[in-house]
């Protein structure tokens, strides 16, 4: 059975997470993604630690694994010029290019989307960055945790008077970038091509990603609430992120839970489960009140197993805080199939990964078509099917235009 995304031909010039993700997704459902890496050390999370020893050194890293499979890697020197020449004939035969560089890198070495539109008018442009293609701080140098404090995402989570808390997913590098440049490329691929009642325009986009933009967005009902009445939130004050006694994580006698007893329903199941209904009026006081303290002291009274046997019986909303170990071997991961296998050539052991989350029931995807690549694992072979002689792959690789799988391994800028 044919996947989804088969014959979508994308070339992915990004690095890191924000792009890998991004292309990880489309590769997982049938698009060919062939990364286009430099002639140095390529994507810089192939040197990150920790390792899968026994595989091609440039193809250990478990982070770049996690990001990279389905996927092949050709190595192009872009400072080159038969290195852009090359970038360019791929162009002309690829329906996706994916880049997140800082904006007007490619301009500058000659290979934008405007020269890449010359070589092929129905190229999907995706650029992911920081604050976006224009704008004041279009150039400016970013980080996932920069971008959610200045949308006000960072300074509206934690506790009331207490430390902003950084969360341990990137949103804004996930939810803000990668997820939205999927969303942006199928749907300008969709207005390009038509659908079964329509024809497309058989042209291109440019797709412009702001991870900020994306973040931003996530704040959708609570900016729609201060738009409406003109209140400012403060860290600990919404009613989702720590204002309600009802919606909140507990500390439990030997770990933690979360109560999400938001509707009233569930708060009273709650209430009349612990035998106490007089606290059922006391649903959206405050966290400090003397109703949150009598919360507190209940949640304390019962471990963690006997909250979830409690929970079996009230259908409350209330569920154990997992460790990420716990949260792995969890029977909803295993039955959901969010923990993966797959074999990467050399490798000593197994590669376990994380599955894929989007389930189609007739077409779904696959995680195992391909290993992750070494680096410039495919350059050769791309560029015999891109139309060169094999005496033109061998001057190019010869002159350093191209290379192909890096030997030796590189020292990393990423160790923890």
């Amino acid at each position: 059975m044919s996947l989804p995304l088969e014959g979508v031909r994308v070339l992915d010039l990004s690095r890191l997470l924000p792009g890998g993700f991004c292309s990880l997704l489309l590769a997982d459902f049938g698009a060919d993604v062939l990364k286009v890496e430099d002639t140095g050390m390529g994507d810089y999370i192939r040197w990150s630690p920790p390792y899968y020893e026994g595989a091609h050194d440039s193809a250990k890293s478990a982070l770049f694994l996690s990001l990279n499979r389905n996927k092949r890697s050709i190595r192009l020197d872009l400072k080159n010029e038969r290195g852009r020449e090359a970038l360019l004939r791929l162009v002309r035969e690829y329906d996706v290019v994916l880049e997140s560089f800082r904006p007007g890198v490619l301009d500058r070495l000659g290979v934008g989307y405007e020269r890449m539109r010359e070589e092929n008018p129905a190229i999907v442009y995706c650029a992911i960055s920081g604050y976006g293609q224009t704008g004041p701080k279009r150039e400016a140098s970013g980080h996932d945790m920069n971008y959610l404090g200045l949308v006000g995402l960072l300074g509206l989570t934690g506790e009331r008077g207490g430390d902003p808390v950084q969360a341990a997913g990137q949103i804004a590098d996930l939810g803000g970038g990668a997820l939205m440049a999927a969303f942006g490329i199928l749907a300008a691929l969709r207005e390009r091509d038509g659908g079964p009642d329509s024809s497309g325009s058989g042209e291109g986009q440019l797709v412009d990603v702001s991870m900020a933009d994306g973040a931003l967005s996530w704040l959708a009902m609570v900016a729609a609430t201060h738009f409406a009445d003109g209140t400012v939130p403060h860290r600990g004050d919404l009613p989702l992120a720590g204002s309600l006694v009802c919606y909140r994580p507990y500390e439990c006698s030997d770990g933690w839970v979360t109560l999400g007893a938001l509707e009233p329903k569930f708060w009273q199941a709650w209430c009349r489960g612990v035998g106490r209904e007089d606290l059922i009026a006391k649903q959206f006081e405050r966290p400090g009140s003397a109703a949150h303290a009598e919360v507190q002291e209940i949640f304390r009274g019962r471990t963690r197993s006997e909250w979830e046997a409690f929970a079996q019986r009230h259908d409350c909303c209330l569920e154990p805080l997992l460790e990420l170990d716990e949260a792995l071997s969890s029977e909803l991961v295993r039955e959901r199939e969010m923990v993966v296998e797959l074999d990467q050539p050399g490798a000593e052991r197994t590669v376990r990964q994380l599955g894929i989350p989007v389930k189609l029931a007739r077409t779904p995807g696959e995680h195992d078509r391909l290993p992750g690549p070494a680096l410039g694992e495919h350059t050769e072979e791309v560029l015999l099917g891109a139309g060169y002689s094999s005496a033109e792959v061998a001057e190019l690789l010869q002159s350093g235009a191209a290379a192909g799988p890096a030997e030796l391994q590189q020292e990393s800028t990423l160790r923890a």
